[in-house]
């Protein structure tokens, strides 16, 4: 067994639930690829006999341990793609990541990725906790997400930056376009998300989800039609202020997955959803210095706010 251990207790929400399904809901930092890999070596364990079977179904109260190997050399291509850099030292970096852009590599793209840059930009310096196809990647970002995230280049740097988003002291605030005018000018939406059982490619409120908690503050309203919103999470699920916004009737404009298609009735191409994540703020998990960044709307998110401004009239 390797030195990173990852214990888990199966909660009664998740009785009854495939092995495969459950790890992608509850180590959400790693992809389903890389973690149905991990069953089929036989690094997850249950009673420290391992489960080979990606459709295992699990019972609640049962014990889990993911076992995950240490990084092995990368096989991934280093690109000299340009980076946004606003922060680097020895131990992290703080990148902004344009829309899309995808932040690691997947099954089916190697190229092009978050990922490639930095193994150019940082020449291999990257942490490998998450394993070969994620190295440095603490926190992602959708591919039509753009905005600031967290790079560690050492192990040491990535669990503190980790153990920080887990205890909800690092504080991300993204803005966004939304469809509609909210209920009122602050407000939570604390709904638990899940897998869409029918749509695995999706995320949906589901009773039996996992908790999610986001709170939202209208900045600005655009006529009657159309609201910027800035947004905080208490959680970090898959797609959640993409789903939350959705779930109370006030989609995030141009989201392929969870909006109206609007944009398309009005002939305007938003290239995805509209939303960035514009501040981020934690505590350097090595110097322990205060660290904050916040950068201004991007030229996607104010052309679409300059075309809204302009439709409404």
């Amino acid at each position: 067994m390797s030195n990173n251990l990852i214990p888990l207790l199966i909660p009664e929400e998740a009785d009854g639930e495939r092995l495969d399904r459950y790890l992608a809901d509850a180590l959400p930092r790693y992809s389903r690829e890389y973690l149905k890999s991990l069953i089929l070596a036989g690094n997850v364990l249950l009673a420290h006999k391992p489960i080979q079977k990606p459709a295992f179904h699990l019972s609640e109260g049962q014990e889990l341990l993911v076992d995950i190997p240490e990084a092995k050399p990368l096989a991934l291509e280093a690109e000299p793609i340009p980076l946004t850099v606003l922060f680097e030292d020895e131990h992290l970096l703080v990148v902004n990541k344009p829309s899309g852009m995808l932040t690691h590599p997947t099954g089916k793209e190697q190229t092009g990725t978050l990922v490639n840059a930095l193994l150019s930009h940082c020449r291999g310096q990257l942490s490998g906790i998450n394993g070969v196809e994620r190295p440095g990647i603490v926190h992602r970002l959708d591919r039509e997400t753009s905005g600031l995230l967290m790079v560690a280049k050492s192990d040491v740097a990535h669990r503190g930056l980790q153990q920080q988003l887990q205890a909800r002291t690092a504080k991300r605030c993204y803005r966004a376009i939304a469809q509609g005018l909210l209920p009122s000018p602050t407000g939570t939406i604390n709904a638990p998300i899940g897998r869409n059982p029918k749509k695995r490619d999706k995320m949906s409120v589901l009773p039996d989800g996992r908790s999610a908690v986001t709170h939202w503050e209208v900045v600005e309203t655009l006529g009657d039609r159309f609201s910027v919103l800035k947004l905080s999470l208490e959680t970090g699920r898959t797609h959640q202020i993409r789903v939350h916004l959705a779930h109370i009737g006030h989609p995030i404009f141009g989201d392929p997955l969870y909006g109206t298609g609007l944009e398309k009735m009005m002939r305007f191409k938003t290239g995805g959803q509209i939303l960035q994540a514009y501040q981020l703020a934690f505590t350097h998990p090595v110097t322990s210095e205060k660290c904050f960044f916040e950068i201004p709307p991007d030229e996607k998110f104010e052309g679409t706010r300059a075309f809204l401004e302009k439709w409404i009239q």
